[in-house]
This record gives C-alpha cells, sequence and structure tokens, in this order.
C-alpha cells in the first residue's frame, strides 16, 4: 500500500513539444517591440539632445551674461541625456531577459521530456494493478454468488 502513489494527475497536453510554447510566443510578440521602442525612443531622445546642445552652445557664448536660460538649457540637456539612456537601459534589459528565458526553456526541455515518460510510465503501472484489483474483486463476487438462486447468470456459463 505504501508503494502505491496516492494521487496521479493526468495531463492531456503533450509536453514534448519541439517549438516554444504559447508563453514564449507571447513573451516575444510583447517584449521585442517593446525593447525596440524603448531602444528608438533612446536614440531619437540622444539625437535631439546632441542637436539641442549645437544649436544652444553659440547662444551660450553670445548671451553669456544671461544666466538663467543657460541653467534651464543645461537642466534640459542633463534630462534629455539621462532620459535617453534609462530608455537605452530599459530595452537593453527587457531583450536580456527574453535571451535568459529562452535560455533556460532549452536547458529545461530534455528534463521536462523524461519527466512526462516517468509519469506516462507510472500512471500505466498504476492503472495496471487498478485493474487487476477490479478483477480480482469481480472474481470474488463472482465465486461468492455462484449457486445462489436470484442471482443472474453470465452469457460465458
Amino acid at each position: 500500500m505504501a508503494d502505491r502513489p496516492r494521487h496521479i494527475q493526468i495531463h492531456s497536453q503533450a509536453t514534448h513539444q519541439n517549438g516554444p510554447t504559447t508563453s514564449q510566443v507571447l513573451a516575444i510578440i510583447t517584449l521585442l517591440p517593446v525593447g525596440a521602442t524603448l531602444l528608438g525612443l533612446a536614440g531619437i531622445t540622444f539625437i535631439g539632445t546632441v542637436i539641442g546642445l549645437a544649436v544652444t552652445t553659440p547662444v551660450f557664448i553670445i548671451f553669456s551674461p544671461v544666466i538663467v536660460p543657460a541653467v534651464l538649457a543645461i537642466g534640459l540637456a542633463v534630462a534629455g541625456v539621462m532620459a535617453s539612456g534609462v530608455f537605452g537601459i530599459s530595452g537593453l534589459s527587457s531583450l536580456s531577459w527574453l535571451l535568459t528565458l529562452f535560455r533556460q526553456t532549452a536547458e529545461a526541455m530534455p528534463e521536462t521530456v523524461d519527466a512526462a515518460k516517468k509519469r506516462a510510465l507510472d500512471v500505466a503501472s498504476y492503472a495496471g494493478q487498478k485493474t487487476k484489483e477490479a478483477g480480482q474483486t469481480i472474481q470474488n463476487k463472482a465465486a461468492r454468488n455462484d449457486g445462489k438462486e436470484g442471482v443472474p447468470r453470465t452469457l460465458a456459463e
């Protein structure tokens, strides 16, 4: 009794697929455009910041007595460079996470297939054992009822 498993779950989905799973496909569909968009925003923001600095540098030299606009422009330039860096890091980290997900999935695939094979063998042996027990129970009941009246006989007799 102790060697029999108590709970067996049977999954109808095949676990030995060679292709990506649905969650992986959804991750690609979601993260690839997000990563590309963030990298694109990083590039556009950086280019805009460089152009802004190129335009405002001569203005700083000509109008050097006007400090407040200069500080404001420098602050905006720094904010632009930082925003560009944040967009770039966000895009690269999402692409890195996606690459890590694929590597882990590729490594875990053989173990998953072996576990599914082992589970299928366990389920088959458990079903065979239960079938034997049910047949034995039926034979015992038939032997007990043999010769009693009012009990229907089988067609084999």
